[in-house]
């Protein structure tokens, strides 16, 4: 009996060190670069979080390199969320190869896209997958340079507004009742920023949430700006038209409207940034990007063919010549 009992507790002392082998799976170790805006903690919380499960549970925060610019929504808040991040037991480095020698994956998110590429690409160098916070860069130009540069090393790189995963917006895009999507209209804040394009800095959540809706496949915008609003008109390889009004003072909440050949349905609900986080944890276990560079590079085509259309006083313009003209500039 007594060979029996001790035959049981040594079974159990395997099982038990079998079990907590498997639990202490190492976690993919990220670093943050950027520390200007206020997804910084808020993403930290999501990864670095007391009860994480899924995909989340598999990553965690790091290290992280402050960086900053004279961007105004940068050099104001810099300081501030780098010592959050600080508190929250995350390594401040002072540099980004030093980051890079310390994690496996990263996430740039720093405010100003005009840096984005110079930022991204030691990274995409040194073969680290990349997830870009919006905007992707800070002008059409830097945006195929990056995605171009990120083929070329076979690195895994996307960038997304959080409001695409959002419930509200996945779940209008799946609304059977809708039929097939004909149009859509989405609308959000769009305060604009001196030195990128208008609908760069705020925009491009809404426009994002057009292109969960619509798809890829636009072929011209038309831009009227007012002293409240932009509005911006799109039109679609197949005739559809899909439409992002730009709120710049009264009320100015994000929503979306789907018209369908069966039915016309608005989105009722919101989201946080977890749906996001959860894809980007997703992204970094799979290599996998859940948005193309093709897409990305579109919704860039837009909001600069957009800019382009205010210069002409409206007037449609066709993403194809405005991304010739970038590319162009790009191979000068």
């Amino acid at each position: 009996m007594k060979q029996f009992v001790m035959a049981l507790l040594t079974l159990f002392g395997v099982l038990t060190t079998l079990t907590s082998s498997a639990q202490e799976v190492p976690k993919i170790r990220v670093g943050m670069i950027g520390l200007d805006t206020s997804h910084v903690p808020a993403f930290a919380k999501f990864f670095n979080g007391p009860k994480l499960e899924g995909d989340l549970a598999s990553i965690k925060v790091v290290a992280a390199y402050p960086g900053g610019t004279d961007f105004p929504p940068s050099k104001n808040r810099v300081a501030m969320f780098t010592e959050q991040i600080r508190g929250m037991d995350i390594e401040i480095v002072d540099t980004i190869p030093k980051l890079l020698e310390k994690v496996d994956v990263v996430l740039l998110e720093s405010v100003d896209g005009r840096i984005h590429l110079q930022e991204a690409t030691p990274v995409i160098k040194a073969g680290k997958p990349l997830f870009i916070d919006k905007p992707a860069a800070g002008s059409l130009a830097d945006a195929i340079a990056i995605f171009e540069l990120a083929k070329e090393h076979k690195l895994p790189c996307f960038s997304s507004s959080s409001v695409r995963f959002g419930a509200g917006l996945q779940e209008l895009k799946k609304n059977e009742s809708l039929g097939e999507i004909a149009g859509a209209e989405t609308w959000g804040p769009c305060s604009y920023q001196d030195g990128t394009p208008d609908m760069f800095f705020y925009g491009i959540h809404g426009i994002e949430a057009l292109y969960t809706l619509m798809g890829t496949g636009c072929e011209s915008v038309a831009r009227v700006q007012t002293a409240d609003a932009d509005l911006l008109t799109g039109v679609w390889k197949n005739g559809r038209a899909g439409t992002y009004r730009g709120l710049r003072r009264n009320k100015a909440d994000f929503g979306a409207v789907a018209f369908g050949t069966k039915a016309i349905v608005p989105m009722t609900k919101g989201d946080g940034y977890e749906p996001l986080c959860r894809e980007i944890a997703k992204f970094f276990k799979t290599g996998v990007a859940p948005v193309s560079p093709e897409e990305t590079i579109e919704i860039f085509t837009f909001m600069e063919a957009a800019d382009e259309s205010k210069r002409q006083g409206g007037a449609p313009v066709a993403l194809q010549d405005v991304l010739a003209k970038a590319r162009a500039a790009g191979q000068k």
